[in-house]
């Protein structure tokens, strides 16, 4: 009987064994998007313990913990850190087949040399060694980036984001270059009128500039898009149920616009045609700079009105939607693409109904100009675990090519998400491995070694330019 999670974990005969350890562990890590605090990076924090840099904010693990009837108290609750972290203990041996299983010990093992399994006999003895190396400076959160060996990594930010901490980063020269990405979603955001409102007034604030129009509105998001720019900001990001492409012209949108900042009721109509219009001008200004524009679709969220009012958003209420995706979304593409301004893109896809559709999509707008321009990005929340990582694999395999695919990511708030690139490398790894011992692929070790680098690092490097 093999050992739990040892060296070949998940690497099911030699071959895939050589392929990882010869040549996709050693690869550094570019996590071009995620929610980490840049605050937190800036000012090279210490966590005070465990329940603080596992648990504080993690939804997967908050969702698992609900299900296995924790009380509230003792997830976001006002309970002590350390009778969080027991519940989660007791909840552990309960995830069986749950990827946080693995995520759970891999994380321990990586970050902290613990091989021990994590449960309610084991959970005090590890709460209080990992909370002990938390406290000393190589458990600093720039240490763990640099444990992990994390060369770039993107947070994610709104155009009325200072950026104050990317810029004390680029002060201090901190070796893991860490950049901002635009992420506009509130700025489009017209489904509450008052909070658009109140948006509109922060931007006024951020950007110094008198809002009274759509023209100056456009003005003011153009002039933070600018400045994230000069920030070295290449990227941006859109959390979206569906892309939005109906038609409409200049007028209507200022009339939309003008209506809404007068606090007036807009038509479901009006609504997706001002969604239109504005991912149409950040498409345009992305195309304009070169950047890499990112749309993940599918979610449907704050799906609990009750826990929504208590806790607020992203706190685990979120589930895969079914929303319709390729007519909007082949629109949309297209109307860029016809003027020739459709900048490098990469989708992603929450409904595994729809892998197929996001994958021939997104092969119908590469135009030769750039290798993989378009990309069926990584599995993403819901499905990045091992049966959908390797669903998308084998999408992009069959509908694409998955030797320009450039890799995972880890979306994630938590600085101990990066074994995720192990697991999304070791899945990778054996996917090919069983198909070269199988027969279907030839035994060239060294030329799918190499196609595994360029998946893992080598592809977004080149892609993103860093």
């Amino acid at each position: 009987m093999k050992k739990f999670m040892d060296d070949n974990f998940l690497l099911k005969n030699a071959t895939a064994q050589r392929l990882y350890h010869d040549f996709a562990k050693k690869m550094p890590i570019i996590d071009y998007h995620n929610h980490l605090s840049p605050e937190q990076i800036a000012n090279d924090i210490n966590f005070e313990n465990l329940t603080q840099l596992w648990l504080y904010g993690d939804h997967y693990k908050w969702r698992a913990m609900r299900t296995n009837g924790i009380n509230e108290k003792f997830i976001t609750g006002n309970a002590t850190d350390y009778e969080k972290f027991e519940q989660w203990a007791a909840t552990v041996p309960y995830t069986l087949r749950n990827p946080l299983y693995h995520w759970t010990h891999l994380e321990l093992q990586r970050y902290f040399n613990i091989d021990t399994i994590l449960s309610p006999a084991t959970a005090k003895a590890i709460y209080d060694e990992c909370t002990a190396k938390l406290k000393t400076p190589a458990f600093s959160v720039r240490n763990l980036l640099l444990k992990m060996n994390v060369k770039v990594l993107c947070t994610t930010d709104d155009p009325t984001d200072t950026l104050e901490h990317h810029q004390k980063l680029r002060a201090d020269e901190f070796e893991i270059k860490v950049l901002p990405a635009f992420r506009p979603d509130k700025a489009m955001n017209v489904d509450d009128v008052e909070s658009f409102n109140n948006y509109v007034n922060k931007l006024q604030e951020v950007s110094g500039i008198l809002i009274a129009s759509w023209d100056d509105y456009l003005h003011a998001l153009k002039t933070r898009h600018d400045f994230f720019a000069t920030m070295g900001c290449t990227i941006s990001d859109h959390g979206l149920e569906q892309l939005y492409a109906v038609d409409y012209n200049e007028a209507e949108i200022k009339n939309i616009f003008r209506k809404i900042t007068s606090n007036e009721t807009i038509s479901q109509q009006e609504n997706i045609k001002f969604k239109s219009a504005m991912l149409i001008k950040f498409a345009l200004w992305d195309h304009e700079k070169n950047w890499v524009q990112q749309y993940h679709v599918g979610a449907l969220r704050n799906n609990n009105s009750r826990r929504l009012k208590e806790l607020g958003a992203d706190t685990g209420w979120d589930s895969i939607g079914d929303f319709s995706q390729a007519k909007q979304l082949s629109k949309f593409l297209d109307k860029l693409d016809s003027t020739n301004q459709l900048a490098k893109t990469i989708l992603y896809n929450l409904n595994p109904a729809d892998n197929e559709l996001m994958a021939t999509m997104a092969g119908n707008f590469n135009d030769g100009s750039v290798a993989g321009k378009m990309q069926y990005g990584a599995s993403w929340w819901f499905l990045d675990q091992k049966d959908g990582i390797t669903k998308q694999l084998e999408t992009l395999s069959n509908m694409g090519l998955l030797s320009k695919f450039i890799g995972m990511l880890t979306d994630s708030r938590s600085f101990m998400s990066y074994p995720r690139h192990e697991y999304f490398r070791r899945t990778l790894c054996n996917i090919i491995g069983e198909e070269i011992d199988n027969g279907e692929l030839p035994d060239d070790t060294n030329w799918a070694g190499k196609i595994i680098q360029d998946i893992c690092f080598n592809n977004a490097k080149a892609y993103f330019g860093w």
